[in-house]
């Protein structure tokens, strides 16, 4: 006879958590959001890799690319590179994150010289930035030509029509420098020119990096920055069990700090034996997280097979559409409980603490905290990064409102059919995951401090100046749904509803 859980599978969206005794000195600016990312002996050892935020982006085509890893460590996460791509392809893009110099950018908006005004609109709305650089190939380190900015052009008197190179400042007119010029000297050089953008040059005249005046009081700014022991950022990377023996020694030759194994379903023999992979060829030097799993036995599985930290999470995701499909998975609240109970005992009997990452579920910004009560140590979010200007993909107008794209990697858009551990199947027969668009929601660094604000908020109403205390003193109720509906505005005449 099938087995039945006595307990409903609920979601973050049935729970509240009850305030409890604040003092005068617990306010959010106090409130420490230091959070273990792999396992460690706790109250023996320090651990090895921590994060200053409890987030990290998805493992998705659309998520996580280099440039949203360099903006989420900037404010203390982590981002894991997508696997479902080249072992080349992956393995470029974290060694261009670890080799990412702090003010100095790899410009992201270039034309070559036969681009016209239109071309350069097109970008802007694409990328989110007014300086646009004219390489004679059109690449990011083309020879460069000229700048566009958007004080170089008046739409009202030019055509759309009209070539760059009839209104671009040139390169004769530009402030350089060489590409090896401090940050230091390089900001002294745009405050003694009072201009906003300084080209950083090779010998040839390619351009290297752009440095801008914009970032020099937003460096000062990321006091939470993540990074390693040669002060470069942050970065994981995902991997998947069918070309671990590959995959993994070009990510690690090419620096990456913590690995994930991306799967639909982590109670696998598969995933057992990529871990035991690398804890052969690798011991516990490699940092590696696994899942996801959605119970008890799940996270012990993984546990004793040497995973560093357990991912939680089956059809949860906003773009996942697992349930409908298979008709497997469990409502996210009750799987983290669970999950986080058996992480404790697991501790209380070997002196081993293996952190729990709650992947999906989060539809807003308070999920997060309760996630945190519930006994998550971070959060693995998709759909809440896609939205920023960072994420890989397009930006496009839809209806008159800005979106983003966002696909899931079950979709046949992602066909990345080695995360499903099928024996060997070399093709998705039918999709777990959507095509979709998101609303677009500007820059990462802005979203990801009110979403942390709101967290610490909160915190401070539970009495918590941290994590670990928050997960002692919360209180956590299940709520109604009439509650539900008492949750949000009721009774009132909105002033934006369009019916008023």
């Amino acid at each position: 006879m099938a087995y039945y859980f006595s307990e409903p599978s609920r979601t973050f969206g049935e729970y509240l958590l009850v305030p409890g005794y604040s003092s005068s000195e617990c306010v959010p600016d106090r409130v420490s959001l230091k959070t273990p990312l792999v396992k460690y002996r706790k109250g023996q050892e320090e651990c090895p890799l921590s994060m200053n935020i409890p987030m990290v982006s998805a493992i998705m085509q659309s998520v996580s690319g280099e440039k949203l890893a360099i903006a989420l460590a900037k404010q203390g996460g982590i981002s894991f590179i997508y696997g479902s791509q080249s072992i080349q392809s992956e393995a470029d893009m974290v060694r261009r994150v670890k080799a990412y110099k702090k003010g100095f950018v790899t410009s992201d908006s270039n034309l070559p010289p036969e681009a016209t005004l239109g071309d350069v609109l097109d970008l802007k709305v694409r990328t989110g930035h007014s300086t646009v650089a004219i390489t004679d190939d059109g690449t990011a380190h083309g020879k460069l030509l000229g700048l566009v900015a958007s004080r170089d052009y008046r739409l009202s008197r030019m055509s759309p029509d009209l070539k760059v190179t009839e209104f671009m400042t040139p390169l004769e007119k530009l402030v350089t420098a060489p590409a090896t010029t401090s940050l230091h000297d390089c900001n002294d050089i745009i405050w003694d020119n009072k201009i906003n953008t300084l080209p950083l040059l090779d010998e040839q005249g390619h351009l290297q990096y752009m440095v801008f005046r914009k970032d020099y009081d937003s460096h000062k700014e990321n006091v939470n920055e993540l990074l390693d022991a040669n002060k470069s950022y942050v970065v994981g990377a995902g991997i998947n069990t069918r070309d671990y023996a590959e995959r993994v020694p070009a990510l690690v030759e090419a620096g990456v700090d913590v690995l994930c194994i991306d799967s639909s379903e982590g109670f696998s023999e598969w995933q057992s034996r990529t871990l035991s992979w690398i804890r052969e060829h690798y011991g516990d030097k490699v940092k590696v997280g696994a899942g996801n799993v959605v119970d008890r036995e799940g996270f012990l599985f993984l546990a004793k097979a040497g995973a560093d930290f357990v991912k939680i999470g089956i059809g949860g995701g906003s773009i996942c559409i697992t349930r409908e499909t298979k008709g497997i998975g469990r409502g996210q609240a009750t799987a983290v409980i669970e999950v986080a109970k058996a992480r404790d005992e697991y501790y209380e009997q070997t002196g081993i603490y293996i952190p729990i990452c709650s992947d999906g579920g989060i539809v807003h910004d308070y999920h997060i905290t309760l996630a945190l009560a519930m006994g998550a140590d971070f959060v693995m979010l998709g759909r809440y990064f896609a939205r920023f200007d960072e994420s890989p993909t397009n930006k496009l107008r839809v209806g008159g409102n800005y979106v983003k794209e966002y696909w899931g990697e079950g979709s046949n858009r992602a066909r990345n059919w080695q995360r499903y551990d099928l024996g060997g199947a070399q093709k998705l027969s039918f999709e777990e995951g959507v095509d979709s668009y998101v609303p677009y929601a500007g820059p990462l660094a802005d979203g990801v401090q009110t979403t942390l604000y709101k967290v610490r908020s909160t915190m401070c109403n539970c009495g918590a100046l941290s994590i670990e205390e928050l997960q002692q003193k919360a209180r956590l109720t299940v709520v109604s749904s009439t509650s539900i509906v008492e949750g949000g505005s009721h009774d009132v005449i909105l002033k934006n509803s369009p019916n008023n």
